[in-house]
C-alpha cells in the first residue's frame, strides 16, 4: 500500500489560495430583442476590475 501523504500548513494554504476564482456572467441584448450570455472565470483579485469593465460595455 502507498503511504498516505501528509501536508503542512504552508502547502494547504497555497492550495486553498490557488482556487479562489469567480464566475462572471454577462448579459448582452441582441438587436432582435433576445439576450445572450457570456461566462468568464476570473481570479478573485481581478474581480472588481472585470465587473467595472463589463459595466462600461
Amino acid at each position: 500500500m502507498a503511504k498516505k501523504q501528509s501536508f503542512g500548513d504552508k502547502v494547504l494554504a497555497q492550495k486553498r489560495d490557488a482556487k479562489k476564482m469567480a464566475k462572471v456572467v454577462i448579459a448582452e441584448k441582441k438587436p432582435n430583442g433576445s439576450y445572450s450570455y457570456r461566462h468568464k472565470m476570473v481570479h478573485l483579485d481581478n474581480l472588481q476590475s472585470e465587473l467595472a469593465a463589463a459595466k462600461n460595455q
